[in-house]
């Protein structure tokens, strides 16, 4: 399986004041389905820092980039905007399953922004910050992930 980077991304994590949960837990379920992790990263709630560790990552040959944090709509809330500035193209669909899985947990599911986009040969996955919503959002889409990571690689032939 292709390599796969964890970014935190969390003003108090990165400050020390608050315990990452949610990137160890992202790690847990890729390792457990075969994804090496090369590093699992906290930044701040900055959109500069995550985009450079976005193109920091795919830079460095990682096909799969999971953030986790920063998908709401509260002001300091930027993934998705980083993510933007450094992708090719989003893929709606993932934030539509993921979002569709929460709702099932959560009544609030619909003021996410989860979503997934491309850079290169790399997928990014931006999910919630909480450890239950990292590890719901990600288990409703990992099925998709090693299509994606083949579809980015040129491997375009229907079976």
């Amino acid at each position: 399986m292709p390599t796969a980077r964890v970014i935190t991304c969390s003003d108090a994590s990165s400050r020390g004041e608050r315990v990452d949960r949610s990137g160890p837990a992202v790690r847990e379920i890729l390792e457990a389905n075969g994804y090496s992790v090369d590093a699992v990263l906290i930044v701040p709630d900055d959109i500069d820092d995550i985009a450079n560790a976005i193109e920091t990552a795919a830079g460095d040959g990682v096909r799969l980039i999971v953030t986790t944090g920063g998908t709401g709509i509260a002001a300091r809330d930027v993934t998705p905007e980083a993510t933007l500035q450094v992708c090719e193209k989003v893929i709606p669909g993932f934030g539509e399953i993921m979002r569709a899985a929460s709702l099932q947990k959560t009544a609030m599911a619909p003021l996410s922004r989860a979503q997934a986009a491309t850079r290169g040969t790399a997928l990014i996955v931006n999910l919630p910050g909480s450890e239950s919503g990292a590890r719901e959002n990600l288990q409703a889409v990992l099925h998709l992930i090693p299509h994606a990571l083949q579809l980015l690689e040129g491997k375009t032939e229907h079976s």
